[in-house]
């Protein structure tokens, strides 16, 4: 898995830190920018986040470049929809060799894993076939797994990274997804650290404490 942060809003803390201040002031954003100083802007978006006011994060926007995943992941990624998403296409680009992920839980056994690569070998070889016979590669992959490789462009603004960040970054979350989470959110915190100082999972108050966690006071860890 490769998780790359791309692009982003340029200084991001000072221009959502700014946004909260013009909601209450006569001034424009526009000049009370030229104002700001560091001990402000976390000053500011630390007492507007901590009010629930959170719509002033939605000016900052992060977009990254994801690889080395499954089409599983992607499937339960795209449920977050308010974010923009251009993923590889199956249809124009012929997948050549078996590229796909292996879950660690198939990877501890030997007799499990050899009968998970038996299967990926069949199913590119069918995959391969079914080309060669002149299948479309739209129809073709039709036999191709969800742990297929795929790669993806998402980008997101604050507010809907930081709702991402506290359902995936969970230890409830499938493993793969909440990986790139993680990765994810160690990326934006090094451009805006003041939104994301306090994302993640929300062990402290858990939603669905009924559920077992066995590491919950290590959730912040990241690790499975």
């Amino acid at each position: 898995m490769e998780v790359k942060l791309i692009n982003y809003s340029p200084e991001p803390d000072r221009t959502c830190a700014v946004a909260a201040l013009g909601c209450h002031s006569p001034k424009t954003s526009g000049d009370l920018i030229k104002e700001l100083t560091e001990k402000k802007i976390t000053r500011v978006l630390r007492e507007t986040m901590k009010r629930g006011h959170l719509s002033v994060v939605e000016h900052a926007s992060f977009t990254f470049s994801v690889s080395g995943i499954s089409r599983a992941l992607t499937h339960q990624l795209v449920r977050h929809r308010i974010a923009s998403y251009s993923q590889q296409s199956q249809r124009y680009v012929k997948l050549d060799s078996p590229t796909f992920v292996t879950p660690p839980i198939v990877e501890k056994d030997k007799g499990t894993l050899d009968e998970y690569n038996e299967f990926m070998k069949y199913a590119w070889e069918t995959y391969g076939s079914l080309l060669k016979k002149g299948v479309p590669a739209e129809d073709a992959r039709f036999v191709l797994p969800n742990a297929t490789n795929t790669s993806i462009t998402i980008t997101m603004n604050a507010r809907e990274l930081l709702h991402f960040f506290e359902l995936r970054c969970c230890m409830r979350a499938q493993w793969e997804i909440r990986q790139m989470a993680w990765i994810m959110l160690e990326e934006v915190k090094k451009v805006a650290p003041i939104i994301f100082e306090n994302a993640g999972p929300p062990c402290d108050n858990c939603p669905e404490p009924e559920f077992p966690c066995e590491v919950r006071n290590n959730a912040k860890t990241g690790k499975r």
